[in-house]
C-alpha cells in the first residue's frame, strides 16, 4: 500500500458532496487501517482570535482580526467540536504528533493559548474536526476518481488564501481539471 501522508487530496469537480466539494485535504495518517486529514480550504466564519476569546484563552486581541488566513477552518466531519492545530515544528506542546520535518499536529489547549503571541509556531493553521476514512474506503474513493494527489507545499497549506488553495493545487499538476472526464476506462 502506498501512503498518502503528507499528500494533498484535491477533490475532483465531479464531487458534490457538501463538505467535500472542491475540498484541499492535507493527509496527516494513512497507513492499513485507514486514513485521516484536515481541509485546509474550508473557513468556519470565525476568526482564530474570537475562538480563542470564546475559550477564555486570551483578552480580546486586534493580532487576529481581517486577517483572512487566520480564519478557523472546517477541518471535516468527524468531532467538529475537537480543534486540531496543524503548524511548523515545536517540540513542547502537551499532545502534539510529528508528521514530518516541516509539519505537527496538535490537539492540546496549550498551543492555542499561545497563539498571537511570540510562543505561537511561525506557521499553523487550526481547524475544527477532521475527515477520516475506514480500512481501504480512501483507497475505493481514489480508484472511483474522486480525488487526485499532490505533494503538500508550506504555501500550499500556510501563505496560500483559502479560497484559492483548490484552484492552485489543480494548477501544479499541469492540466485543466475541466478538460477531464470522470469517466474511466478499463482494458
Amino acid at each position: 500500500m502506498l501512503s498518502l501522508q503528507n499528500q494533498l487530496l484535491i477533490a475532483m469537480p465531479t464531487l458534490n458532496d457538501s463538505i467535500f466539494k472542491r475540498s484541499l485535504i492535507y493527509i496527516c495518517e494513512h497507513d492499513h487501517t485507514g486514513a485521516m486529514g484536515i481541509i485546509i480550504n474550508r473557513p468556519a466564519g470565525i476568526d482564530i482570535g474570537a475562538l480563542l476569546e470564546q475559550m477564555e484563552l486570551t483578552d480580546p486581541s486586534p493580532t487576529f482580526a481581517d486577517i483572512p488566513k487566520n480564519q478557523v477552518l472546517i477541518g471535516g466531519p468527524v468531532t467538529p467540536d475537537r480543534g486540531f492545530v496543524l503548524h511548523s515544528p515545536q517540540p513542547f506542546w502537551t499532545t502534539s504528533q510529528s508528521l514530518n520535518e516541516e509539519l505537527m499536529l496538535t490537539t492540546s489547549r496549550d498551543i492555542l493559548a499561545s497563539l498571537g503571541s511570540d510562543k505561537a509556531p511561525a506557521n499553523y493553521l487550526v481547524a475544527l474536526g477532521y475527515a477520516g476514512w475506514a480500512k481501504d474506503q480512501l483507497e475505493q474513493e481514489l480508484a472511483d476518481n474522486a480525488w487526485l494527489t499532490v505533494a503538500a507545499t508550506p504555501e500550499l497549506l500556510f501563505t496560500t488564501e483559502h479560497q484559492d488553495r483548490w484552484q492552485i493545487a489543480m494548477q501544479s499538476l499541469g492540466f485543466d481539471v475541466w478538460q477531464m472526464s470522470s469517466q474511466t476506462g478499463h482494458a
